[in-house]
This record gives C-alpha cells, sequence and structure tokens, in this order.
C-alpha cells in the first residue's frame, strides 16, 4: 500500500478532459494570470532542474518531449517514465511543458527547465528519492503528496540534507480542508496553498502555521496520459494543492535561473516579498494564504534585498529534529496530529539556564564555609566541648550537596530556573500550537 496520496480534488484529474489540443492554451487560465510573456522575457528556468517525485511522468507526452532527464524509481522498475497513473505527467507539464507544433498543446510556467523524474514509492521512499535528487542535480524539489504512513519527524533529515546541498523543496498542504499535512508540515518545507481565478482560497486547501506562499490550483488545465485514469486524451482539469505546488516549484526554477547565487532561503525571499497580498487580509502571513500568491514577475524583478542565507525558512530549516526527537505524527485523511511544530535545539538553554541558577549557591555556601572555619578555630581555642559542638555543625554545612532541599519536587515550565534536588524538566520536544518558523500572525483560523 502507497504510503502517499496524489494532491489533487476527489478523483485522480477530475472532470471532463478538455475537447483538443488547440483548445488547451485557451484554457489555461493561469497564464494570463502570470503574465507569462513579460515573465518569459525575464527567464524561462533555463539551466535548473526541477525533481517531480510523483507516480511517474510520460516522457512520450508530445509536450514534454526532451524535457526529461534520467529519473529513479527505488524499487528499479522503471515507473519514472512508465506512469501508474497520470498525476506525475500533468504535474511536470505546469512545470516544464513547452506545447508543440504552432501553438498546440500546453505551456508550462519554467518550461526551459530540466525534469527529474522519480517514482515517489512505497511508504518511505519518497525521503529516499529526495537524497538522490539532491545527489542528482535538483535545485528544486517537488512533493505534489501527502502522506498516511508518515510524520513530519521523517522527513526531516531527507529536508536537512536538501537545504544544506542548497536545494529548495515545494510541497502542497493538502486537499480536505485540514491542517497542514505531512511533508508540507515539515520544518524547512515551502508549504503551498491553491487559489481559484479571482485569487480566493480553493475551499478544500489546507491551512495552518506552516503555510507559506499559495498559486493557482483550480480548474487547471494539466497534460495527462491517455487511456490511463480519468484522461480520455492527452489533456485534463484538474483542481487542488498539487497545481499549485507545481506552479511555486516553477517560479522558483525561474528565479534560480536569473539568480544562480541565491540559496533556497533567498529565492524563497524573493517569492514572498513580491507576492499579491489576498484581499480582505490585514496581517500576513495568513494560516490560509501565507505570505500571498505568487507574483512570478515580480519576483524576478523587483528590488528585494537578497536577506539572510536562510531568509523566511530561517527558524524552520535552521536545526530539523531527527526521528528520535519526538514520536512520527500520523497524518492519516482526517489530518488529525499534524498541527505546527516548534523550533528545536531547546537542550541547551535547559543546561544553561539550570546552571546558572545553580552558581550563586555554589558561591554562598563556599563563602559560608570559609567563615564558619575561622568561627570553629577560635571556639576550639576556648572549649572542648564547644569545639566539638561546632565540629558538628561544620560536619553538617561541608555536605551541601548530600540532602535535598525541603522544596516540593515540581516540574516547572521550560525556561524557568530550576533548583538543585528539584526534578529537573520534562525533555524538550514540539509544541502543537508553535509554528516551525518566525510567525507575527497568531490569530488565523486554525483547524486542529
Amino acid at each position: 500500500m502507497l504510503g502517499a496520496t496524489a494532491l489533487t480534488a476527489g478523483v485522480l484529474f477530475s472532470g471532463a478532459p478538455v475537447a483538443s489540443a488547440d483548445q488547451v492554451r485557451d484554457g489555461q487560465w493561469a497564464n494570463s494570470y502570470f503574465g507569462l510573456d513579460k515573465v518569459w522575457s525575464v527567464s524561462k528556468g533555463d539551466g535548473v532542474v526541477v525533481a517531480v517525485i510523483d507516480t511517474g511522468i510520460d516522457a512520450n507526452h508530445p509536450d514534454l518531449a526532451g524535457s526529461l532527464l534520467p529519473g529513479y524509481d527505488p524499487d528499479g522498475n522503471g515507473r519514472e517514465t512508465k506512469p501508474t497513473t497520470e498525476h506525475g505527467t500533468g504535474i511536470a507539464s505546469l512545470i516544464a511543458a513547452h506545447g508543440h507544433g504552432n501553438g498546440a498543446g500546453m505551456v508550462g510556467l519554467a518550461p526551459g527547465a530540466k525534469i527529474l523524474p522519480i517514482y515517489r514509492g512505497d511508504s518511505g521512499t519518497i525521503q529516499e528519492g529526495m537524497k538522490w535528487a539532491v545527489d542528482h542535480g535538483a535545485k528544486v524539489i517537488n512533493i505534489s503528496q501527502v502522506t498516511t504512513t508518515s510524520g513530519p519527524a521523517d522527513f526531516a533529515d531527507a529536508v536537512s540534507y536538501a537545504l544544506q546541498h542548497k536545494v529548495l523543496v515545494v510541497a502542497g498542504a493538502g486537499n480536505d480542508g485540514g491542517p497542514v499535512r505531512t511533508p508540507a508540515n515539515t520544518p524547512g518545507v515551502l508549504a503551498v496553498g491553491a487559489v481559484d481565478q479571482n485569487q480566493k482560497i480553493w475551499a478544500q486547501s489546507n491551512y495552518g502555521p506552516e503555510m507559506m506562499l499559495t498559486a493557482p490550483g483550480a480548474d487547471i488545465v494539466m497534460a495527462g496520459v491517455e487511456g490511463l485514469g480519468s484522461c480520455q486524451g492527452q489533456y485534463c482539469k484538474a483542481d487542488g494543492t498539487s497545481a499549485a505546488t507545481a506552479y511555486v516549484s516553477a517560479a522558483a526554477a525561474l528565479v534560480f535561473a536569473k539568480y544562480p547565487d541565491l540559496t533556497p532561503g533567498q529565492v524563497v525571499n524573493r517569492l514572498v516579498k513580491s507576492a499579491a497580498a489576498p484581499a480582505g487580509v490585514s496581517k500576513l502571513p495568513d494560516n490560509h494564504y501565507g505570505y500571498g500568491v505568487i507574483r512570478p514577475y515580480e519576483a524576478l524583478t523587483k528590488d528585494i534585498p537578497v536577506g539572510s542565507a536562510q531568509g523566511p525558512l530561517a527558524a524552520a530549516g535552521a536545526s530539523a529534529p531527527t526521528a528520535s526527537a519526538g514520536a512520527p505524527q500520523d497524518s492519516g485523511s482526517d489530518g488529525a496530529g499534524t498541527g505546527g511544530l516548534g523550533s528545536p535545539g531547546a537542550t541547551p538553554g535547559i543546561k544553561q539556564s539550570s546552571s546558572g541558577s545553580a552558581l550563586p549557591m555554589i558561591l554562598a555556601i563556599g563563602g559560608g564555609l570559609v567563615v564558619l572555619l575561622i568561627v570553629v578555630i577560635a571556639v576550639a581555642v576556648s572549649s572542648s566541648r564547644r569545639r566539638s559542638r561546632a565540629q558538628g555543625f561544620q560536619a553538617q554545612a561541608g555536605t551541601p550537596y548530600g540532602a535535598a532541599p525541603g522544596w516540593p519536587p515540581q516540574q516547572q515550565p521550560y525556561g524557568q530556573q530550576s533548583h538543585p534536588g528539584q526534578q529537573p524538566p520534562p525533555p524538550y520536544g514540539y509544541p502543537p500550537q508553535q509554528p516551525p518558523y518566525n510567525n507575527p500572525y497568531q490569530d488565523g483560523n486554525q483547524s486542529r
């Protein structure tokens, strides 16, 4: 049983197929929103490799001919180019399709990019595919999937590996209207939601504090595989955060092509700083829209400071949790247990707080012992009885760490000072209501 679910609404690529190839481009409303002529005058994504971890991609589709690089199937069955559903082909087409003939077929947002097809495999092998993509030249990893058997901790190592090698991971938030799902809720991943033609949030787009950007994801024309799944031809329409994720990956490819020296965080910074603020939303980031709807032309041309290397991914990717840092959370179809994660690395803070609070006590006891020693010597000269009593007192005071003080043993909230002999704070974890990156906006609607 596969541990990942494609991010299209209902049945894969639901809706009637597009009538004919010459009508396909007219049906791509997102092309008008993006203003492709302006975008392509600046960048087409040339030279950038986008890995698509999905259900396989049809290398023979006329709109993708020549755009695929040799890919990977973790099971060695060649399914990276022998698709098991039409989903992967559709996602690849939104990124890098180039049409065919005289204006026929569909085009992706970054037709100059190359696609690295990776079959998603069974449960647990998406992470393997991520690492393979990094080692084989990917600059962007597109994951239009959610897992049903893994939690964010299971993806932490793969995401960290990608960021360390300056590779951006983009993932869809999910399509059940609940919290952001795994792997999009993993710290360091760019989580994507979907909007419709009016730039309003698509009703089933998942949401939460991890949301960073939105993109077109309703009534989207995609390439398909004839005779496979719900497609009755080579093109279909679909809804879902899958499509939105593909468009954000393509926008990142455009930016990487123009600014090849930027880090993933700096590329995301350009996308965030140029996004269109959603109407009626006063504070950003918003739990549904993130920082807004992507605008690729503005991301390529606006005067935006480079910013820090990690950009908006700073807290998210600075120190991702490993699987041992907390039990993996199930991200089943109901979306339960996939709320925001906090920034890890709390252990040093606890240690410093504990040792810092004990130091004044140690100094005080040490000074008291010196004074006590002087008093004992003086008393010993005058009376052996008083000297004996003083020595008994010295024996008591000379072992300040022997018995615990009479404070009630209670656990303190993280960050407060602890006292010698008191029960230590519980092992650190990831508070379920804390966002995975610095998020000034805390009053958006959250579903838990």
